[in-house]
Order: C-alpha cells, then structure tokens, then sequence
C-alpha cells in the first residue's frame, strides 16, 4: 500500500512564524521542516480564522530535513513544506509511530536538495505486523530518586592518556549479511543509530562479549552492558586495570564521543588510530584515571539510577 491509500494527506498551512504571536503558555504548537522536538519550533497564539489540526495527526517534512514524520500530540499550525496525514481509518498511536518510522526510512532517496511534496503519497508503507497489532506503549513517567550534586570539573587539570595503555582491542570478525542467521545475540556493526545494533543473530563462530566499550569505525563509542557480538567494523575494548564499570565506562564514552569530528570526510577510525588515540580523563594523586570520581560523577546526575 501507499501513503495515500492509508492517510488523507492535507498541505500544511504555510504560515510564517515571524507573523505568529508567541505564547509559550498557548496549548497550539508551530511546526517546521525541523527533525527535532517533534518538528515543534515554539507555541503560539491561535489564529481567529484559521482552525489548528488535530493532535494525532501526522506531519512529514516535505523539504529541508526531508520526510521528518511526527505524530503531534497537541492542536498546530505548520510552516511551508508539511503535508499532514490524517489516517483513513481508526488507528492507534502506536500504528501511527509505526508508519512514521517506515516514512522517515525513505529519506536517503531526497539528497541534494529533492523534495517529497508530489512523490510522497506514492511512497510504500508495509502491511502492519502482528506483533504490532497487540503491542503497546507503557507511558509511565520516568522519574529519579537522585538529587543533583554538582561535582566540580576542571578539564584545565586533566591528565592525557593513550587508549591503548588502558584498553586491549578486539577487532570484531568479519560477517556479511548474508552468512548471519536469525537468532537472540545482538549484533554490533558501524552506526550511531540504535547503538549500531544492526540485527540479533545466532551464528556460532561470533564471540560473545558483555560489560565493555566498543569503538566503531566513525569513532562512536558505547558501553554496552548486554552480551553481543560485532563484526570487523567494530573495536572491543577490553580494559587492563580493576574498577571498570558501568558508569566510569559511560563517563569514558563520552569523552572518547567528543573526538568523533576527528573522523569525517570519509576517515575511518581503526586498530591504529586506537594506538595513537590519547584522551583526557581525571587523574588521582599517583597520575592514574582517577576512575572513582568518574563512577561518582555520574552516579550524581539525575536519572542514573536508572541505567
């Protein structure tokens, strides 16, 4: 099936927001071309002559982030270049989600500057899965016992240290898609997106590693305390010293995370850029990772007793 034939498809209203009145109290959202915070750029003031759509419609960026798709849970107006979905049937938030995702997965076909505002509604949506039909959201509010305590730091102190002084690397082994069969181990591959867990497989011939960081070869760097496998796009890093854990290692991510932009442009970052890799971490009195302060850090910000 088609977009069209499962959405009514309404253009959007093409209003400008520098001629809308801002009303960050106002219950009528403003929504653009953007991909983030749900396409909603502000809050307005509602137009005498002009009715808002619905909340639970769907909007889809016709140009600028292309096919950004976002069910809208309050009333809103939209700038240029969003078409709205209304469903022609009955359908449940988590359908509506569904059809987002499968919308926004077509955007590779809209670079260098193509538009989707005539080819969007001949674009093929999958029949909705059985699974689907039964699952639902829990919308339980996250909430946290942890207070915030603010910890000090000063980057000016930090020690340099060399990755490979601190961490043995795997290299994951090669798999194509192809040879991996169907399974229940995650499968760790090149990708910001999910974590770059590209699928779960079964293949026997996979090692399996569980409580440690991966580098990926455009530098991404996650602590991942499940058991997976990876393929030869990723490195393990297997630390050399006691007291790594769950929280010390998210605090060593994100620090190995800001050295990303180093590897744009088509860079790949692989076993020997791990050996050359020097980071800057707190360091205790004897000039080591001062990795109780980075377990502490994080365990002071708000939500971590949740991870």
């Amino acid at each position: 099936m088609k977009v069209k034939d499962i959405f009514d498809m309404l253009q959007g209203n093409s209003l400008e927001l520098i001629n809308m009145d801002i009303d960050k109290d106002s219950k009528v959202n403003f929504v653009a071309r953007s991909s983030e915070n749900n396409g909603v750029t502000a809050k307005v003031r509602p137009l005498a002559d002009v009715e808002p759509f619905p909340l639970g419609s769907i909007t889809v960026a016709l140009s600028g982030s292309v096919l950004s798709s976002f069910v809208q849970d309050k009333p809103f107006y939209t700038g240029f270049h969003v078409m709205v979905l209304l469903p022609k049937m009955n359908m449940r938030l988590e359908e509506k989600l569904f059809y987002c995702h499968c919308i926004k997965q077509n955007a590779y076909r809209y670079g260098y500057g193509r538009q989707a505002n005539t080819t969007l509604k001949n674009i093929e949506l999958p029949a909705l899965p059985d699974w689907l039909k039964v699952f639902t959201i829990d919308y339980s509010p996250i909430t946290t016992k942890i207070q915030r305590r603010d910890l000090p730091i000063d980057t000016a102190k930090w020690t340099k240290f060399r990755l490979s002084n601190l961490f043995q690397a795997d290299r994951g082994k090669r798999l194509t898609k192809e040879n991996r069969i169907d399974g229940d181990t995650p499968l760790a591959t090149a990708g910001f997106a999910n974590e770059g867990i590209a699928c779960a497989i079964a293949n026997e011939e996979m090692k399996v590693y569980r409580d440690v960081p991966t580098i990926d070869m455009f530098c991404n760097c996650f602590y991942r305390g499940y058991e997976f496998v990876c393929d030869d796009n990723i490195l393990v890093l297997n630390p050399l010293f006691n007291g790594a854990n769950q929280f010390n290692m998210l605090f060593l991510a994100t620090v190995i995370n800001a050295d990303k932009y180093r590897y744009a442009y088509g860079r790949q970052y692989r076993q020997k850029d791990f050996r050359e890799h020097v980071v800057q971490l707190p360091a205790d009195e004897n000039g080591e990772p001062d990795w109780k302060f980075m377990e502490n850090y994080v365990k002071s910000l708000p939500y971590s007793d949740r991870i």
